[in-house]
């Protein structure tokens, strides 16, 4: 029975997983997005440190590796990006290193669930 357990609780860690991947898309009104974004200057103002993956597939888990969807369809979150910090939900910095992505700031984690 404790085998059962181990692998039933393997598969909702994996799906989990997936379905809380940062697959984005960038709407074109503020009225249209999940979430309000604002890029700051400094990594030390951040909510958020994002790097952009390549592949859909890089876009793992709720730590920052963002894929920009084509289509509003297949995206998991829609962002606006907006012109004042005051506006934003969030604050993110873009990072050159997949290694430096996560979350600086943790109160603001579950806006991409």
């Amino acid at each position: 029975m404790s085998v059962l357990k181990i692998q039933f609780s393997a598969i909702l860690i994996f799906s989990s997983s997936l379905l809380f991947a940062q697959k984005v898309f960038s709407v074109d009104y503020a009225s249209q997005a999940d979430i309000k974004v604002f890029v700051v200057d400094y990594e030390s103002q951040a909510d958020l440190n994002v790097y952009k993956v390549n592949y859909k597939s890089q876009a793992k888990g709720n730590d920052g590796l963002w894929y920009f969807v084509d289509y509003k369809s297949q995206s998991d979150k829609t962002i606006y990006f907006v012109d004042y910090q005051s506006q934003a939900d969030v604050l993110v910095y873009f990072v050159e290193y997949e290694s430096q992505a996560g979350w600086r700031k943790n109160p603001k984690r579950y806006l991409f669930y």
